[in-house]
């Protein structure tokens, strides 16, 4: 434990996640034996980790501004209903490949700059606000697409859910930059700082000179951005976009930025304590798995514990 707190000094909730992580690590292989620590398995939780990641790391950087984005999986999921319809009307035209791309980024930066409009223009609770471009952005999705699948993408897409490099998932490969990227962007860059400053204290930051709609507006661009990598990730992983994908994700995006260390009322939280903490999930999820528990009792599991965690965070403070 003293070489831990060594590592991440003075970082409680990076060190417990660090325990938790070796206490996994021990207890399911003496429960499961070869199966937990085959190759098999780390490969799936290689390939499920980054969908749930991107859209972690998605709803994590707004909850540091205080807020939250309840819309990032419909969000996620406009994406991947325009990219794939562009891209099967010509699948082998890699012209049609970009354009796909980048139709869902302009839906992205669209649905992120209404959230932020929202929260930090009209000043609605960020709540309620994606709550209200949740509904209506689902609505859109089954509407536009008869709530039917969208299917055959080209080897290109594919690639990123399917291809490993040196026996690594590539998807997993690709949410380690997007998580150091951010990490720089939080850490390193002016709008990091005010980012956090934001989640401390909006009225101070703004009396203190930072344009504070700036930084919310980017803020939820940012997060609708990291959901359109994350419908790339699903597309490649299904080989499919539907309006219903992912939406078991929400609960578990919260769970992994509150036991990441990210404080829901903003201003504090890491991007290693998010990341640590889906490693966390995803190792444990596995082990469930294996044992044979069922997905719903997890569900609940995750549930209980996110009230949990809340409720002592709010005792503590």
């Amino acid at each position: 434990m003293k070489s831990i707190a060594r590592l991440f000094p003075g970082d409680a909730i990076i060190r417990l996640q660090c325990v938790i992580i070796i206490v996994v690590a021990v207890v399911f292989p003496a429960l499961l034996g070869s199966r937990f620590f085959s190759v098999a398995n780390f490969q799936s939780i290689g390939s499920q980790l980054p969908i749930l990641g991107m859209l972690a790391l998605g709803m994590g950087i707004t909850m540091l501004t205080g807020g939250i984005n309840l819309s990032i999986i419909a969000g996620a999921n406009a994406c991947s209903l325009v990219m794939a319809a562009v891209i099967v009307a010509h699948p082998d035209n890699p012209l049609f490949l970009a354009l796909a791309l980048l139709a869902g980024l302009l839906v992205a930066v669209a649905i992120g700059a209404l959230n932020g409009a929202l929260v930090a223009w009209i000043g609605v609770s960020p709540i309620l606000a994606t709550l209200g471009t949740m509904t209506l952005i689902s609505g859109l999705n089954i509407l536009l697409s008869n709530g039917t699948v969208i299917s055959g993408f080209p080897a290109a897409i594919q690639f990123l859910g399917n291809a490993t490099l040196f026996g690594i998932p590539v998807a997993l490969l690709l949410f380690i930059v997007v998580a150091l990227l951010l990490w720089v962007l939080l850490e390193h860059t002016t709008l990091g700082r005010s980012l956090y400053l934001v989640g401390s204290n909006e009225q101070a930051t703004r009396f203190s000179g930072v344009n504070t709609v700036r930084v919310q507006v980017s803020v939820y661009v940012i997060s609708a951005l990291l959901g359109w990598v994350a419908a790339i990730l699903m597309m490649a992983k299904f080989n499919s976009a539907k309006a219903g994908y992912g939406e078991s994700y929400l609960l578990v995006t919260i769970l992994a930025s509150v036991l990441g260390g990210i404080n829901p009322d903003g201003g504090f939280g890491r991007v290693l304590g998010l990341v640590l903490a889906l490693v966390v999930l995803q190792m444990l999820e596995s082990g469930f798995n294996l044992l044979g528990i069922s997905s719903y009792l997890t569900m609940a599991l995750w549930g209980a514990v996110l009230i949990l965690f809340i409720a002592l965070q709010n005792r503590k403070a």
